[in-house]
């Protein structure tokens, strides 16, 4: 897996446990009243209070489902009072986990080896079905276009557990291969998104463009409107999860939109139908951007045009589109994002934290216009 991907990945490497402040406000989840006709299921979530969990547990309420959750019970904690929380760590300390039954468990918090087998040996017998979300970045080469049975990225020394840049994607597949080890592949489910984007997003990776754009003026945007990107929306990866849990589907499967298909100017169009902005879009070329800063990128999302990134939004994600996977238009994504963004705390919302800086990007503007 290459270091760009890495790096820009490990601004949100722990977004399934990270506190997001002001969370609850529009997270767009539909008030919970339906509830599907099928038989509901007893889940666990390892996890479930940060970005992705609760859109998780929000879906599988709204179904008929009943939740549990395990976590440490410092994220967001006030987050759902009537459901059953079990306090513990997934760092030896899984005890409460004893002595309870569930139909299926969702691993969205699982990024040491260690810590996935531990838990998967222990809810082995305690359930019949495992759902591990990995990511794309378990891949050693996105060079070209990428499915499923593509090689996987590998560490040298397993014992590892320091969570950096380089180890993220090596460590996940790892934590894959446990679970494998500890549930077996016929019970086992790995989901493996692209950038998860969305409202409730900490990362703002994704959430960089419309909020730039929202602030409109002159707005660098790299490469050309030409160039792939590949994303999933949090909602729907919340309902993909879901659907595997009810149809108990097994395997692997790359939660992703669809390969080739979104560009940069989908993404910009996007962020100006969301925001109604007067930004003035400016175009510039990586070799100049290159020439003036230090570090290969500093766009998130945004892939240089570099041989090593041919394939960076070219995963396939056609396995899972087969056994379900709908992705909304990504518009929804630009709109959904901006409205939870305008709920947040001004404290949150005064600096993005990740995209060039003011400073930067006006430098970079008027030395492109001189």
């Amino acid at each position: 897996m290459d270091s760009k991907r890495r790096t820009i990945l490990k601004l949100g490497l722990l977004s399934g446990g990270v506190a997001v402040s002001g969370l609850t406000p529009n997270l767009g989840i539909s008030d919970i009243k339906a509830k599907s006709s099928g038989t509901s299921l007893r889940i666990l979530i390892l996890g479930g209070t940060g970005f992705i969990g609760p859109h998780m547990v929000h879906e599988a309420l709204r179904r008929g489902h009943e939740v549990t959750l395990f976590n440490r019970g410092r994220t967001n904690k006030d987050l759902f009072p009537n459901l059953e929380t079990l306090i513990g760590d997934r760092n030896n300390g899984l005890d409460s986990l004893k002595g309870h039954q569930w139909d299926v468990v969702i691993d969205n918090s699982g990024y040491i080896p260690r810590h996935v087998a531990d838990s998967a040996r222990l809810l082995s017998s305690a359930a019949s079905h495992y759902v591990y979300i990995s990511t794309i970045s378990t891949y050693a080469n996105l060079a070209e276009p990428t499915n499923e049975d593509s090689p996987l990225a590998q560490i040298s020394d397993e014992t590892i557990e320091d969570i950096t840049s380089e180890t993220y994607g090596p460590l996940k597949a790892l934590c894959e291969k446990k679970a494998a080890e500890e549930f077996g592949k016929e019970r086992l489910t790995i989901l493996r998104p692209a950038y998860i984007c969305g409202p409730g997003d900490h990362t703002d990776r994704y959430t960089y463009w419309p909020v730039r754009t929202m602030r409109g003026g002159k707005m660098i945007w790299p490469g050309t409107p030409k160039d792939k990107i590949q994303i999933i929306d949090v909602r729907d990866l919340a309902n993909f999860t879901n659907d595997v849990l009810s149809k108990k589907i097994i395997g692997i499967y790359n939660t992703v939109t669809p390969a080739g298909l979104f560009t940069m100017g989908d993404l910009l169009k996007d962020c100006l139908d969301a925001t109604n902005s007067n930004m003035q879009p400016i175009w510039m070329n990586y070799s100049y951007i290159k020439s003036q800063i230090e570090g290969e990128n500093v766009f998130p999302i945004w892939a240089p045009p570099l041989p090593k990134y041919a394939g960076d939004a070219m995963v396939s994600g056609e396995r899972a589109v087969d056994n379900g996977l709908i992705n909304r238009p990504t518009k929804f994504t630009a709109r959904d994002t901006i409205e939870w963004w305008k709920t947040l705390p001004p404290e949150r919302t005064e600096n993005l934290r990740v995209g060039p800086s003011i400073e930067l990007e006006k430098s970079l503007l008027d030395n492109w216009h001189t």
